[in-house]
């Protein structure tokens, strides 16, 4: 009993200790946690996942990978397809069916597969990753056409490439292709129950949450108790269809407007990354060096062949006549990691075809992990220089997230808009994030500080971080937490209050908060009160005949200049320790008491 408790402590500590990291060298975590987890079990025999859990092995890694993808739908809203419809549509049916064919005569001529486990193998590399992808769009911030596209393209993949690849399994230990009929009716009958049964569940969710049935700290058991009772039932109906049940449960959920989920979309972070960790070592940990060396030269080559040849074919196809660019179709075309979901498939299948006699099956799930550790490393480390050198990621955006969205955050905002500025509002209560959409404003429903919000933002086009809650320790963690992806030098929060230059670092210490914003007693407290006073927020141009000391002069001492925006379009903002100098040609945005004129 200590060993098995001791071993599976061990495991998580891994699994754990690989994602801290990456996180901290920047990389992807499925790197090291395929590389811990080979390391771990293969090479060094400390972790024998199939010893440690027995036949509970692959149901667990199935319930995991379930609850992994509904965390994904999540993530998606239907109204992005508005805009990505018809090209994510062309991927994942013309664009899968090419990487499909491509992927298995690779297998067959390169790897020296037989023409059914090259198929299967091709079936299994439909999949694209979602636990690599949404991270790497978080870290590059693509254009947001295109990084929605490859974030649907990724979730949806999955669900789809499981199921062909279990269809085509059957097919394989059936001995022919006699039996392509009734793949083909496979194929129709996942369809329907995993998009029925998936939009059932989030009925049924959203049913009981607008009746108040489950109190708020049972809403996210609740949800994952629907997830997984979906999922099961729909691979009841139809093998694998419960991983597309799961993905359209999440999206459904996301979609609709009639119930706050964030309750249901923060439980999913920590068991997220829990899952993930525990589930890459785990599976790595079943390859050994023997069967990784045996592909030798061959391995390598597929690999060059997946991401030069096939990866292009399909997004060529797919984009053929589409509005994207030569720039987004290029980024597209060297984004396609795998992930979990073929590492739980390979290994599953590799196994029943080993109990089945099938010559060569052991080579199915090396293979599939090399094809990882390959295209996660070659994805990873070029995504972010290949986005700047195309183009379609900004290298210095103007734009601002704004932690906050109560009335004169949201007349800030107006303003900034107006001029041309992108703003993004995040706030926690529902009543404010309304009103700002009402205003056509963009705003996001959710806490700043759960780890889901970097990846349901879109942050193309943003580079700053303005905190301007009333909790002067929510701001202090917003510009924390996003000091990894702007840099120090680019997060603000308003300060605490004190006045004296002493007192704010004593209340809030450097190193755990972002710059102070526009002077030191423009607290929350006092821009507000002003605000309500009847003080308004507007943008001023300066000439040579009217400057900055002309517009304290008209307004009042009183006025507060907020930024200046550039004849060039840069946005200064201005932090409470800078030297305020706006020049002629600088529209300054300031709060000035009075109506405006």
């Amino acid at each position: 009993m200590e060993a098995v408790a001791l071993e599976l402590t061990g495991v998580v500590a891994l699994g754990i200790g690989a994602y801290w990291l990456a996180w901290r060298l920047h990389v992807p975590s499925i790197l090291f946690l395929l590389i811990g987890g080979f390391v771990a079990g293969g090479v060094l025999g400390l972790i024998d996942p199939d010893a440690l859990l027995g036949e509970l092995l692959f149901p667990i890694v199935s319930l995991s990978v379930a609850i992994i993808l509904f965390e994904g739908g999540l993530s998606l809203d239907v109204a992005e397809l508005s805009e990505i419809g018809v090209v994510l549509r062309r991927l994942v049916t013309a664009g899968a069916l090419v990487t499909w064919v491509g992927s298995a005569l690779l297998a067959h001529l390169v790897l020296g597969f037989d023409l059914p486990l090259a198929t299967l193998l091709g079936a299994l590399l439909v999949v694209t990753g979602p636990t690599v992808i949404v991270p790497l769009l978080r870290h590059v911030r693509p254009a947001d056409r295109i990084g929605s596209i490859v974030r649907w393209e990724g979730i949806v993949n999955d669900p789809i490439g499981a199921i062909l690849a279990v269809l085509v399994f059957e097919v394989v230990l059936s001995g022919g292709f006699e039996t392509v009929p009734d793949a083909a009716l496979g194929i129709l009958k996942a369809a329907g129950a995993g998009g029925g049964l998936g939009l059932a569940g989030a009925a049924v969710l959203v049913f009981v949450l607008k009746r108040y049935w489950v109190p708020d700290f049972l809403q996210n058991p609740a949800a994952l108790a629907v997830a997984l009772s979906v999922f099961t039932i729909s691979n009841l109906v139809q093998t694998e269809s419960g991983l597309l049940a799961v993905t359209v449960m999440g999206s459904a959920v996301a979609s609709q407007r009639i119930v706050p989920i964030r309750h249901i979309i923060e439980f999913k972070e920590t068991l997220r990354v829990l899952l993930i960790s525990v589930l890459f070592v785990l599976l790595a940990a079943r390859v050994t060096p023997a069967v990784v060396v045996s592909s030798g030269m061959a391995s390598l080559l597929f690999i060059g062949g997946l991401i030069l040849f096939v990866r292009p074919a399909s997004v060529a196809v797919s984009t053929v006549g589409s509005e994207l660019s030569w720039r987004e179709r290029g980024f597209l075309a060297v984004m396609a990691p795998r992930g979990i979901v073929a590492a739980a498939v390979s290994s599953l299948f590799a196994l029943e075809l080993a109990r089945a006699g099938y010559p060569g099956a052991e080579r199915l799930a090396s293979v599939t992990f090399v094809v990882i550790v390959g295209t996660v490393a070659v994805y990873g480390l070029s995504a972010a220089p290949v986005a700047r050198w195309l183009g379609v990621a900004s290298p210095n955006p103007q734009g601002l997230l704004i932690v906050g969205a109560e009335p004169w955050v949201r007349a800030l905002a107006m303003v900034l808009h107006g001029k041309g500025i992108k703003v993004l509002l995040v706030d926690s209560n529902w009543a404010h994030v309304a009103a700002a959409r009402r205003f056509g404003l963009p705003a996001h429903y959710g806490n700043i500080l759960s780890e889901h919000v970097m990846d349901e933002l879109e942050l193309d086009g943003i580079g700053r971080l303005l905190a301007l809650t009333s909790n002067h320790e929510v701001n202090s963690l917003a510009a924390l937490h996003f000091s990894e992806v702007f840099g120090r030098s680019k997060v603000y929060q308003l300060p605490p209050g004190g006045g004296e230059r002493g007192r704010l670092q004593q209340a809030i210490p450097t190193h755990l908060r972002g710059r102070f914003l526009f002077a030191r007693e423009a607290t929350h407290g006092v821009i507000a009160d002003r605000f309500d006073a009847g003080a308004v927020i507007k943008g001023t141009g300066l000439t040579e005949s009217f400057d900055f000391d002309d517009l304290r002069r008209q307004h009042g001492e009183d006025t507060l200049p907020l930024f200046a925006l550039k004849e060039s379009g840069e946005l200064v903002v201005f932090a409470a320790t800078d030297k305020i100098a706006p020049k002629p040609g600088h529209v300054v945005i300031s709060l000035i008491s009075g109506p405006p004129e």
